[in-house]
């Protein structure tokens, strides 16, 4: 039987963790602040403090659920090995010709990602595939072996192999895959066929060349972490969450850690999903700030919003085409640089900005008292009083307000001469405004009504800027979670193991092979069986979930349509394309039916089922008892500090109420409540405000 779970999530300024008990539903957490240079230091002491105190030990632990940033950390800093490209001969550069298109139209010197491999390491090798499968030509054995050894003088750790429409048949790949690893079984090779094995050749080479890249280090990374936890006693299963919101296995996570990054934003949302159920409140929006970014994600119908293909380490955050493609499921989602350690800065126009530059971990925001001097988002919310300077992570991290002080009055203050407190104000607003902006344009975008929507606020500095979101962007309600500055870390495991699998077969739909078709998702579906039932889940419990990404013909981009599971004949064409109908109307608002239908690929989902966790619910009322202190708080609803009651959230028990203005605080997280909204603490602690 499996009891305790923990999870643990990586993050750019904080690790964060979640310890459930499965038989009393109970959850500990715990926060302490990552360790770039070896995130696994942070892990290991995040996990002995919280085991200590609540009195157990790492081998009791069944499962253990990680997300990391060190995929998107080694992409965006170019940590990663030194990578080959071999690819189809003449095709070498298309990583660097990309689709040539500009991302800024009116930017005369528009800078795009350096691509990862360097062109005296791309290798084109004779051979070809055409697009319907057929080899034209087998790989030159005899030129590869020559490639191998002009790598091996480069002293090349890792290789891309990529060739022109292996995704209609992978076997070039496959074969110059087994010579290389027979001559020099050294090299970590990655073929583009498993990592990312549909149509479009600057995704997918896009997405195996990056997969190499990081490939060793997160090798290195995942197998120093196992061994570290095997030497204090860990004897349970150890997974990683995925950028779709899924669970995968460590030996997985190796292979395809291109796969891993938006896995710790990921947890966010799966949380976002949990509460939903739990909640009984179908649409929200997932809002989740920690020190260096936020996230922002859309819940409907209890489901989270999935996109086959994002970009990554993007040159300009906000421009669509400044990064790399990835063919990577992921869950659809903006992440915007507005954190408790983004740095407020004056532009050459004299505007006060905040972000996307963070502080980090280290040094930290000035009042970390760590050696930084930036004024950030963090110090702002000292000087306005939303923190309490004795009472950061529990008390355990004293924070210094006239570092604070100082690094606001003299990069902000005096620069645009404004007092210290208009200074203050204008950093939480301005990065108030960032949040929802995004927000707002991210819902308008898919064409819904915001006020439709419930702001789950989490992360260690949601809770803070939750109120001003709110009133910004027009949501009627909000709910901070008990626990909330470690939400991501809870959602790790409330998520199931799966894996998803895509097969291009490109064909209008009332001329589909479904003879085809049937084998293509059987051997899919027989593939992702044997590795969720490998995880450990019983073959009864498996879930299969298909999809076909279809378009009317000539359209460049496709929208993700739900297929009947079991065999598909003819007769199953009406009830698709009408599906079709319903999913494309659900996008544009209209569809046609006088266009031709066309199916570009065929997809399948195998999971297991979700882990059965039940919060404990606490039955006692402890009334009035909670409130702490009195500290003066600015509200710009009075434009000036009030005596603001502090509440201790963790004496709020289930039907506690009162009216804002208001402070609570946890030890991850502090939770304001502005003038007149209404708090109520439910049966599960959560806190839910209304306007």
């Amino acid at each position: 039987m499996v009891r305790f779970q923990l999870g643990v999530d990586i993050g750019g300024t904080f690790t964060d963790f979640a310890l459930i008990d499965s038989t009393s539903g109970k959850i500990s957490v715990n926060k302490t602040l990552t360790t770039p240079p070896d995130p696994s230091e942070a892990i290991l002491n995040g996990i002995k403090e919280l085991l200590e105190r609540e009195g157990f030990k790492l081998s009791q632990i069944d499962i253990l659920i990680h997300g990391t940033t060190l995929a998107t950390n080694a992409l965006i800093e170019r940590k990663g090995a030194k990578t080959a490209l071999i690819t189809t001969q003449g095709f070498r550069d298309i990583i660097e010709m990309r689709r040539e298109t500009r991302y800024d139209l009116y930017d005369l010197f528009i800078d795009l990602p350096e691509p990862v491999v360097p062109r005296y390491l791309r290798f084109g090798v004779r051979e070809r595939i055409d697009k319907d499968g057929k080899i034209i030509t087998p790989v030159d054995e005899t030129q590869l072996i020559q490639i191998i050894d002009k790598m091996l003088k480069e002293n090349v750790e890792s290789i891309a192999i990529c060739f022109l429409h292996s995704y209609a048949n992978p076997i070039n790949e496959k074969k110059a895959g087994e010579v290389i690893a027979k001559k020099e079984p050294s090299f970590s090779i990655s073929l583009s066929n498993e990592v990312a094995g549909a149509i479009r050749e600057d995704e997918r080479f896009s997405t195996t060349t990056i997969n190499a890249y990081i490939k060793p280090l997160a090798e290195r990374y995942m197998r120093n972490l196992l061994c570290r936890l095997n030497d204090e006693g860990f004897k349970g299963k150890l997974f990683t969450m995925l950028s779709n919101g899924g669970l995968t296995t460590f030996e997985n996570a190796i292979k395809f850690p291109v796969r891993l990054i938006e896995s710790g934003p990921a947890g966010g949302t799966m949380a976002g999903v949990f509460f939903s159920d739990l909640l009984n409140i179908k649409n929200l929006i997932a809002f989740d700030m920690g020190g260096t970014t936020a996230k922002i994600s859309m819940i409907r119908d209890g489901k989270p919003s999935i996109v086959s293909t994002f970009e990554a380490a993007r040159l300009r955050r906000f421009m669509k085409g400044s990064g790399f493609p990835l063919m990577i499921p992921a869950i659809d989602m903006i992440e915007i640089g507005a954190g408790g350690g983004s740095i407020g800065w004056v532009d050459t126009l004299g505007l006060l900005r905040v972000g996307p530059e963070s502080s980090g971990a280290d040094p930290g925001p000035a009042c970390y008292g760590r050696g930084g001097e930036e004024p950030t988002v963090t110090d702002a919310a000292l000087i306005l009083g939303y923190l309490d300077p004795d009472y950061f992570l529990g008390g355990e991290m004293r924070l210094d307000k006239e570092k604070a002080i100082l690094a606001i009055k003299n990069k902000i203050a005096i620069p645009l001469g404004l007092d210290l407190i208009e200074a203050a104000w204008g950093i939480h607003r301005v990065v108030t405004e960032n949040m929802a902006s995004a927000a707002r344009i991210h819902i308008l975008e898919k064409g819904y009504d915001p006020r439709r929507f419930t702001l789950l606020a989490f992360g260690g500095a949601g809770p803070i800027h939750a109120w001003q979101v709110a009133k910004l962007v027009g949501f009627r309600k909000i709910i901070a979670p008990f626990g909330a500055g470690v939400m991501s870390a809870l959602g790790f495991l409330v998520t199931p193991v799966g894996i998803d699998f895509v097969q291009t077969y490109l064909s209008k739909l009332n001329e589909v092979d479904w003879d085809r078709v049937n084998f293509l998702l059987e051997d899919m579906e027989k593939q992702g069986i044997e590795y969720v039932t490998g995880a450990g889940v019983s073959a009864s419990d498996v879930n299969i979930t298909r999809s076909a990404d279809m378009r009317y013909i000539r359209q460049g981009r496709e929208v993700n349509v739900p297929i009947p599971n079991g065999k598909l004949y003819s007769d199953n064409t009406e009830i698709i394309k009408n599906t079709f109908y319903s999913v494309y109307k659900d996008y544009y608002s209209r569809y046609l039916t006088d266009i031709p239908i066309e199916v570009v690929n065929w997809r399948v989902l195998v999971y297991g089922p979700k882990p059965r966790i039940r919060l404990e619910k606490s039955r006692n009322f402890n009334e009035g008892s909670a409130l702490k202190k009195k500290r003066p708080v600015y509200f710009q609803e009075y434009k000036d500090f009030i005596e603001c009651p502090v509440f201790d959230r963790y004496l709020m028990r289930p039907g506690t109420k009162l009216t804002g203005p208001a402070v609570i605080e946890e030890r991850e997280s502090t939770l304001l409540v502005g003038p007149g909204g209404r708090l109520l603490i439910d049966d599960y602690l959560n806190a839910i405000i209304e306007f």
